[in-house]
């Protein structure tokens, strides 16, 4: 019998690219009389916005372009280049947009463009996209695309109304991954990784307007439908499905192997979210666990006033969450008593050891990046490669934990493993350079952007990035392009 002796897949390079419209949200409080000390310890310390001559697409193609660049990686050996993204314009065309656009500028710049045979599929599932499209280039990787690389680009805009509590929570970017087999940052096995997903209508939604005999409302300007209180309940929930089927796959006892994890990383639309989901994470794995994790378990339910053992019954049960949105109680509480357990753990000293300092790697960095949806969790993987490289800590041969999330609403828990030698892949990534280039907004430029509105004093030189020229408005019987984007290479 033959040996399977197929190499490790998994994630060789990454690379970021922000527009340079920065809104420092101490500015933010003081046009809307914020409470810029919580604003800070909640959400973080700015946002990008989305500037003239930018969209969704030049921003991710630009961050492959980098991608391409540092990691000098051949074109014509990218079989598979797939976009993640809840922020795409165009409902028919999708990743094939970012391959024009690329190789347009690859062609510029004297090189090849991207394999005339390369796939170009677009995946979307809200902020999951880009983890989906992850997966699928891994296994394209593992199937027939052996011998070639994959890229894989999460690219997203995040913009709420004004005056929502979603307003502080904006952001937009790109990530780009490069996928190979014998990976040089950290190879990533599907067969340990666990999934979940489960219908939640009212979570988070960007409803389009269509005439469909049931009634229709104006199209939504890309802005979401949400219930900030239910979307943070659909986000606990399905992390620990996910969970839950990842400990079950590896036959894992839930709480040792968490105790076990240096670092992970988390969706992050805010700095809270992540903190919130792991921390009731680590109180489902003391629920779930032994006695002496149970007892641990029983110190913080008497520090929060609360029954341990009802406290064990309402986490490690299966809630009916989507009928809260049904039946009039969608501010309710999925885990009343969990929460208020987590609350008084948050004010204990075990809180630093069990939960945020697991999430300290890379966490700074991106105080500053903001939400941007697909792109969060890539984002904070980067951040987190590249502040290693900057303490100097050595991360080879760690398992780290990719937990990701999309309202709607599914997860994934991924694990990953450093591969030896990942320093150098990771000293390419450049992750706080990326972030350099600021042009930080005042309330009359920052209210102009969310308009769309040309700003003449928006100015800032395109360099060796690809934009948006001017968008089509033909729409006669002998062409027609209304919508439709075109592009341009700057050197």
């Amino acid at each position: 019998m033959t040996q399977n002796l197929q190499p490790s897949v998994g994630i060789s390079g990454l690379a970021l690219h922000v527009p340079p419209y920065r809104v420092r949200l101490k500015d933010w409080c003081a046009w809307n009389n914020g409470d810029w000390s919580k604003i800070k310890n909640v959400i973080g310390h700015s946002f990008r916005m989305l500037g003239p001559q930018q969209s969704v697409y030049t921003m991710a193609a630009n961050s492959v372009l980098r991608l391409i660049e540092r990691y000098e990686i051949d074109p014509q050996n990218i079989g598979f280049l797939a976009l993640g993204t809840e922020s795409s314009t165009d409902n028919s065309a999708g990743a094939i947009i970012v391959k024009g656009i690329v190789d347009e500028a690859l062609i510029a710049q004297g090189k090849q463009p991207l394999s005339r045979h390369c796939e170009v599929p677009e995946f979307k599932h809200a902020c999951l996209g880009g983890v989906y499209a992850l997966k699928n280039g891994l296994r394209y990787l593992s199937s027939d695309g052996k011998n070639q690389q994959a890229i894989v680009v999460c690219s997203d805009i995040a913009l709420y109304e004004l005056n929502s509590s979603g307003e502080p929570t904006q952001g937009a970017g790109a990530v780009a991954m490069l996928l190979e087999a014998n990976p040089a940052l950290a190879s990533i096995d599907l067969n340990e990784s666990g999934s979940a997903s489960s219908y939640r209508a009212v979570d988070f939604r960007k409803p389009i307007a269509y005439k469909n005999g049931t009634g229709q409302i104006e199209a939504c300007r890309d802005i979401p439908v949400f219930n900030g209180k239910y979307s943070t309940s659909c986000y606990v929930d399905e992390v620990l499905r996910a969970l839950e089927q990842m400990y079950e796959r590896r036959e894992l006892k839930p709480a040792e192997y968490l105790r076990s994890l240096p670092n992970l990383f988390m969706h992050r639309p805010f700095r809270r979210m992540p903190e919130t989901g792991y921390g009731m994470a680590w109180l489902h794995a003391l629920a779930s666990g032994s006695a002496k994790d149970q007892t641990v378990l029983t110190g913080y339910c008497d520090a929060a006033g609360v029954s341990a053992e009802d406290t064990i019954v309402e986490i490690t049960s299966l809630p009916d969450v989507a009928s809260l949105a049904t039946n009039g109680c969608i501010d309710d509480e999925v885990f009343p008593l969990s929460t208020k357990v987590l609350r008084a753990l948050r004010k204990l000293a075990d809180f630093k050891d069990v939960v945020s300092d697991k999430m300290s790697l890379g966490a700074d960095p991106m105080m500053d990046l903001g939400n941007i949806y697909s792109g969060a969790l890539p984002a904070w993987l980067a951040a987190g490669f590249d502040q290693a490289i900057e303490r100097g800590e050595d991360l080879s041969g760690e398992e780290i934990l990719l937990l990701a999330y999309g309202s709607g609403d599914a997860a994934e828990a991924i694990p990953a493993r450093v591969v030896p030698g990942w320093e150098k892949a990771a000293r390419k990534i450049h992750f706080a350079q990326a972030l350099e280039n600021t042009i930080d907004l005042t309330h009359e430029q920052y209210l102009a952007l969310r308009d769309r509105a040309d700003s003449d004093v928006l100015g800032f030189p395109a360099t060796n990035e690809s934009i948006v020229t001017h968008v089509g408005h033909n729409k006669g019987a002998g062409f027609q392009d209304v919508g439709i984007e075109y592009y341009r290479y700057i050197r």
